[in-house]
Protein backbone atom coordinates (compact mmCIF):
# COMPACT_ATOMS: atom_id res chain seq x y z
CA UNK A 1 0.00 0.00 0.00
CA UNK A 2 1.33 3.43 -0.91
CA UNK A 3 0.06 7.01 -1.19
CA UNK A 4 -2.24 7.48 -4.14
CA UNK A 5 -3.53 3.93 -3.94
CA UNK A 6 -7.26 3.52 -3.96
CA UNK A 7 -7.87 1.17 -1.10
CA UNK A 8 -10.69 -0.10 1.09
CA UNK A 9 -11.40 0.43 4.74
CA UNK A 10 -12.90 -2.45 6.66
CA UNK A 11 -14.66 -1.36 9.85
CA UNK A 12 -15.91 -3.83 12.41
CA UNK A 13 -18.17 -2.68 15.24
CA UNK A 14 -18.59 -5.08 18.13
CA UNK A 15 -18.92 -5.24 21.89
CA UNK A 16 -15.89 -5.20 24.14
CA UNK A 17 -17.12 -8.39 25.81
CA UNK A 18 -17.33 -10.33 22.50
CA UNK A 19 -15.22 -13.47 22.69
CA UNK A 20 -13.51 -15.84 20.26
CA UNK A 21 -12.18 -19.16 21.55
CA UNK A 22 -11.88 -17.77 25.07
CA UNK A 23 -10.09 -14.54 24.09
CA UNK A 24 -11.26 -10.98 23.41
CA UNK A 25 -12.60 -11.00 19.86
CA UNK A 26 -10.96 -7.71 18.98
CA UNK A 27 -7.53 -9.00 20.05
CA UNK A 28 -8.03 -12.31 18.23
CA UNK A 29 -8.92 -10.37 15.07
CA UNK A 30 -5.80 -8.19 15.34
CA UNK A 31 -3.62 -11.32 15.62
CA UNK A 32 -5.31 -13.07 12.65
CA UNK A 33 -5.19 -9.96 10.46
CA UNK A 34 -1.50 -9.49 11.25
CA UNK A 35 -0.85 -13.13 10.36
CA UNK A 36 -2.30 -12.67 6.87
CA UNK A 37 -0.24 -9.52 6.28
CA UNK A 38 -2.72 -6.66 6.54
CA UNK A 39 -1.08 -3.22 6.27
CA UNK A 40 -2.34 -2.17 9.70
CA UNK A 41 -5.17 -2.47 12.19
CA UNK A 42 -6.45 0.03 14.78
CA UNK A 43 -8.77 -0.82 17.66
CA UNK A 44 -10.73 2.01 19.29
CA UNK A 45 -12.85 1.78 22.42
CA UNK A 46 -16.01 3.84 22.32
CA UNK A 47 -17.51 5.79 25.19
CA UNK A 48 -21.16 5.21 24.43
CA UNK A 49 -23.27 3.42 21.84
CA UNK A 50 -26.44 1.67 20.91
CA UNK A 51 -27.21 -0.63 18.03
CA UNK A 52 -29.82 -3.03 16.77
CA UNK A 53 -31.07 -3.88 20.27
CA UNK A 54 -31.47 -0.15 21.07
CA UNK A 55 -29.88 -0.76 24.50
CA UNK A 56 -27.51 2.07 25.41
CA UNK A 57 -24.03 1.00 26.48
CA UNK A 58 -22.03 3.68 28.25
CA UNK A 59 -19.24 4.23 30.72
CA UNK A 60 -20.24 5.74 34.01
CA UNK A 61 -17.75 7.01 36.60
CA UNK A 62 -18.49 4.24 39.12
CA UNK A 63 -19.54 1.56 36.65
CA UNK A 64 -16.77 0.47 34.31
CA UNK A 65 -18.78 -1.37 31.71
CA UNK A 66 -17.29 -4.34 29.87
CA UNK A 67 -19.75 -4.08 26.99
CA UNK A 68 -18.58 -0.79 25.52
CA UNK A 69 -18.30 -0.49 21.75
CA UNK A 70 -15.11 -1.52 20.00
CA UNK A 71 -14.30 -0.33 16.48
CA UNK A 72 -11.66 -2.18 14.49
CA UNK A 73 -10.38 -0.35 11.40
CA UNK A 74 -8.31 -1.99 8.68
CA UNK A 75 -7.10 -0.10 5.60
CA UNK A 76 -5.44 -1.96 2.76
CA UNK A 77 -5.64 -2.75 -0.92
CA UNK A 78 -8.88 -4.30 -2.15
CA UNK A 79 -7.26 -7.73 -2.63
CA UNK A 80 -6.12 -7.81 1.00
CA UNK A 81 -9.50 -6.73 2.36
CA UNK A 82 -11.09 -9.44 0.21
CA UNK A 83 -8.61 -11.95 1.67
CA UNK A 84 -9.58 -10.89 5.21
CA UNK A 85 -13.34 -11.21 4.73
CA UNK A 86 -13.64 -15.02 5.21
CA UNK A 87 -11.72 -14.71 8.48
CA UNK A 88 -13.90 -11.82 9.65
CA UNK A 89 -17.09 -13.64 8.64
CA UNK A 90 -16.00 -16.74 10.55
CA UNK A 91 -14.95 -14.91 13.71
CA UNK A 92 -17.55 -12.11 14.00
CA UNK A 93 -20.92 -13.59 14.90
CA UNK A 94 -22.58 -10.37 16.10
CA UNK A 95 -21.97 -6.73 15.28
CA UNK A 96 -21.64 -4.58 12.18
CA UNK A 97 -19.08 -5.05 9.40
CA UNK A 98 -18.72 -2.49 6.61
CA UNK A 99 -16.30 -1.61 3.83
CA UNK A 100 -15.93 1.51 1.78
CA UNK A 101 -13.42 3.03 -0.62
CA UNK A 102 -10.61 5.24 0.67
CA UNK A 103 -7.82 7.18 -0.99
CA UNK A 104 -4.49 6.79 0.82
CA UNK A 105 -2.77 10.18 1.21
CA UNK A 106 0.11 9.13 3.46
CA UNK A 107 1.28 5.80 4.84
CA UNK A 108 4.28 5.59 7.19
CA UNK A 109 7.33 7.82 7.19
CA UNK A 110 8.45 9.62 4.07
Amino acid sequence: MKPGDNCKILKIYLSEDSRYKGHNLYHALVIKLKEIGMAGVTVTRGLESYGKSRAIHDMKILDLSSSLPIIIEVIDEYAMIKKAMPIVNEMVKEGLVITTDVNVIKYGKE
